[in-house]
Formats: C-alpha cells, sequence, structure tokens
C-alpha cells in the first residue's frame, strides 16, 4: 500500500457511491479527456485504407465497444476487470500493423470489405495473446525489457509520422497536395494543441488535443473545406452486428498484431499501477498482483468483443489518470456512467459522419504531435533501461532495419514471398530484431547488477515500473 504521505486526496473513493449528478458530471470530463483518442484510430484507418462509407458505422462502434469496455474493466466479471476507474479505447500502437494489414489485403485487389474482414480477423486471434499473457504477466518483463519495449514503442512511432505528413499535405492522392492553405490548417491545430498543452490549468491541458481540431474543424469550415451534404444518406441508428464484414486471417498480418498485443500488455500493466496509485490502492503484493492479472484479462477479451463488433483492439487509456487526480473521483462507479455515455454517443452515426468531413490537414496536424510523442515515450523508456554500449546497439539495430525497410522495400526483392510478406513488415522485423539481440548480446557486469535488482522487485511483487511511460502510446 502507497503511504500515507504519498496518497492522493480523494473526494469519492474507488468504492464510494456518487450521487448522479456528481458522476454524470465527471463522467463527462473523462468522456472529453479520451473521446479523440477513441475515434482518431478509426478515421485514419478508414482514410487511409479508403474506406469511405464505412467511416461513420465504425466510428460508432469504436465508441459502443469502448463503453462495453469501460463496464467491464470497471465492474469485474469474475476474474475479467481490474475494478478501477478505467476507460478503454484503441491504442495508437496497433495502427502501423492494421495498415499494414489492410494494404496485404489492398495489394491482392480485395476491397473494403475483405480488408476490414481480414483485420477483425487477425485482431480476434491476437487478442487470445494477450489474454494467455495476462496470466504470468508479472513475469513476463524478464523477456521483453525495456529496451525491448522502448525500441518497439520508438520505431511504432516514427512509422507513422508519414501517414501524418501526407495528411498535413492534404492526405493520399489529394489534387492540392501540399497546397499552402493545407499547411496553414495544420499549422493551426499544431499551434493552439501547442499553447492549451502549456495551460496551468490541467483540464485545458488534457482538452487540448479536442480544442485544436475544434478550431481547425471551424476554420476548414468557415474556407469551404467542409461537406455535411453526404449525411443524409447516413443511417439514423448503428446496430452492432457481429462480424459484419466477415472473418478472414492472414498469418503476414497477424504477426505484427500479435507482436503488438504483448507490448500493449505491459502497456496496460503500467497503466493500471498508475491508476492504483491515484486511486490509492495497493501498488504491490498479492492483491495488486490480482488486480493487475484481471485487467490485463479484461484487455484481451475486450479486444476480442472489439474485434468481433467490427472495431479495432482495447487498450486502459492512461489520460483518465490525470482526470481522476483532477476531480478527487475515483469511484468505478463512475465507470458506469461513461460507459453509458460512450454507448449512446455510438449508436448515432452521424457523429462519425460528421467527424469524417473533418479535413486531412486538421486531423495530420493533430497527429503529428500524437505520433512524435509515441515515438519520444519509447526513447524515454530506452533512456530509463540506460543508454549503455548493449542497449544502443540493440536499439540502433533494430530501429535500422524497420526504417530501412520502410524507406527502401526493394531489399527484399529476392526474398521469398512467404518471408517478405512477414519480415517486410518494419514493425515485425523491427521487433524480432530487438528480441533476438537482447537474448544473445552478452550483458557486462554492471547490467548484470542491474538485472538480479529487478529479479529482487519481481519476486516481492513490485510494480512492473517501466511500463509507466508506455501509457503515454494510449490514445
Amino acid at each position: 500500500m502507497a503511504n500515507q504521505s504519498s496518497k492522493i486526496h480523494l473526494i469519492f473513493g474507488l468504492d464510494d457511491k456518487p450521487g448522479v449528478a456528481v458522476s454524470t458530471f465527471a463522467a463527462l470530463q473523462h468522456v472529453l479527456a479520451s473521446f479523440i483518442g477513441i475515434i482518431t484510430p478509426t478515421l485514419i484507418v478508414g482514410g487511409v485504407l479508403g474506406l469511405g462509407s464505412e467511416v461513420p458505422y465504425l466510428v460508432s462502434m469504436a465508441l459502443i465497444v469502448s463503453g462495453i469496455g469501460t463496464f467491464i474493466q470497471a465492474r469485474r466479471i469474475g476474474p475479467v476487470g481490474s475494478g478501477l476507474l478505467c476507460v478503454q479505447g484503441t491504442s495508437f500502437a496497433f495502427l502501423s500493423s492494421i495498415l499494414a494489414a489492410g494494404f496485404i489485403v489492398k495489394g491482392k485487389g480485395g476491397g473494403p470489405d475483405e480488408i476490414l474482414s481480414t483485420i477483425f480477423g487477425v485482431c480476434f486471434f491476437g487478442a487470445f495473446v494477450e489474454i494467455f499473457l495476462s496470466r504470468f504477466i508479472n513475469k513476463l518483463k524478464r523477456i521483453i525489457t525495456p529496451v525491448v519495449t522502448g525500441t518497439i514503442i520508438t520505431l511504432i512511432g516514427l512509422s507513422l509520422i508519414k501517414v501524418s505528413m501526407t495528411d498535413i499535405a492534404g492526405g493520399f492522392g489529394a489534387k492540392d497536395l501540399g497546397a499552402p492553405v493545407n499547411l496553414a490548417l495544420a499549422g493551426i491545430v499544431l499551434i493552439t494543441i501547442v499553447i492549451f498543452n502549456r495551460f496551468q490549468i490541467q483540464m485545458l491541458r488534457l482538452s487540448a488535443v479536442i480544442i485544436g481540431l475544434t478550431i481547425g474543424f471551424l476554420v476548414a469550415w468557415s474556407m469551404g473545406k467542409v461537406d455535411f451534404s453526404g449525411l443524409s444518406e447516413v443511417s439514423l441508428i448503428a446496430i452492432p452486428v457481429p462480424f459484419k464484414y466477415g472473418f478472414s486471417f492472414d498469418f503476414a498480418a497477424f504477426l505484427p498484431i500479435a507482436i503488438i498485443y504483448l507490448i500493449t500488455a505491459l502497456e496496460t500493466t503500467g497503466d493500471l499501477t498508475a491508476n492504483s496509485m491515484v486511486s490509492n490502492q495497493p501498488v504491490s503484493g498479492p492483491v495488486y498482483v490480482r488486480r493487475i492479472k484481471a485487467g490485463v484479462l479484461a484487455d484481451g477479451c475486450n479486444s476480442a468483443i472489439a474485434s468481433s463488433l467490427n472495431s479495432l483492439p482495447m487498450t486502459t487509456f492512461s489520460q483518465n489518470n490525470g482526470v481522476i487526480q483532477l476531480t478527487g473521483v475515483a469511484s468505478r462507479h463512475v465507470a458506469l456512467f461513461i460507459a453509458g455515455i460512450l454507448v449512446l454517443l455510438g449508436l448515432f452515426p452521424v457523429i462519425g459522419g460528421v467527424l469524417q468531413q473533418m479535413p486531412k490537414p486538421v486531423l495530420g496536424g493533430a497527429t503529428l504531435i500524437m505520433f512524435g510523442t509515441v515515438a519520444m515515450a519509447g526513447v524515454k523508456i530506452i533512456s530509463q533501461a540506460g543508454l549503455n554500449r548493449r542497449n544502443m546497439l540493440i536499439t540502433a539495430i533494430s530501429i535500422g532495419l524497420g526504417l530501412g525497410v520502410a524507406s527502401v522495400p526493394e531489399v527484399l526483392s529476392s526474398m521469398p514471398a512467404a518471408l517478405k510478406s512477414i519480415i517486410g513488415s518494419p514493425l515485425t522485423i523491427g521487433a524480432l530484431s530487438a528480441i533476438i539481440l537482447n537474448f544473445i548480446l552478452p550483458m557486462n557486469m554492471d547490467e548484470v547488477v542491474s538485472e538480479q535488482d529487478e529479479d529482487v522487485a519481481i519476486a516481492a511483487d513490485e510494480p512492473l515500473q517501466e511500463k509507466s511511460v508506455c501509457s503515454n502510446v494510449n490514445g
């Protein structure tokens, strides 16, 4: 248990039940802090892969499954759920591998239905990787060390920068690619986010991205770059239909996504540890370990549910920990209100239809910061692991291979098609490189002593510290 001097002052503790007014107000702040993180991955995937008319429905499903996942995580159903005030949503960590899966299908001539069928199919099977890992998550640190985690997360962020820059220029295939007006719109969003992020008022900092996107959207609308005429064709109500687009599997698409599930298991561990701290709950000992295992298990189960209901994988968001500190309300009862609001928003596809009209430069201005932050979160993890010669070698080779394959895919042109489809993914080759090098490269004496200290921490069931930095990847 955290000592008394480090406890957060709370108005409502974990098991308290605030009134409807207090719960609703607190829930709205959590929704505001997480809304953009929940819907943006779907908007990016829909735009980059050309999913067109399917996007409003997919955004609705993202909101609905986020509500369902939040309910399960907080409510606890049997052994599933941490019982904490956590919001579930899609991690940006999945984006590069999901886009790669989509391009594999597109390269074979597949349309939107085939693309989505494969994405949701491989994500569904990938969820069982996290479900399996949840049973011994406290031991996983021995295999996936901070230098491996940091390298993979850095590679994820760097590989996504191209997506942001393409949107800033106007979007893939845009007739006005690189036009000054596009760069100006992205600049407005970027500057707005930076300004609000520097405010001392915590709620303004938490809302910086949604404020930046709103201002950029309004400016673009005033310039005639937003067209709502297509909203009349959007359905009034979105009804979840399990595997609406079918169910397909592709091993080349599955492998990088399975690796990300491995990383998000560690992400969730850190986010739940941080949430336990701000909720004045234990961060060591058997109660803590059981809570972490149940929370990671919930992440995996929620991701399987998300895939079956046509949405991207779930993970525990980190920004909501700041809302708990801001409001002083840690009651998991509030999560039921958050879930209700998210499901209610998701039932109306017009919300997704409006968001789909957001000009690419506006979205790109925000995602540039988000993806850059992902990369820097990885760098921070690596630096905390120690920039010794061994770690620098692992990081340099792995990031070099990943970015090299992304920049010059022709380097694999002589490889067998099956092998090329697997290691042709920057994330896969970078992750495999980091994991293998971490196993085979010997440590010097200082590093051995450090590892022994970590083993003592694990034996005492102390929290997995390296993950707390990964929380920046979420949303």
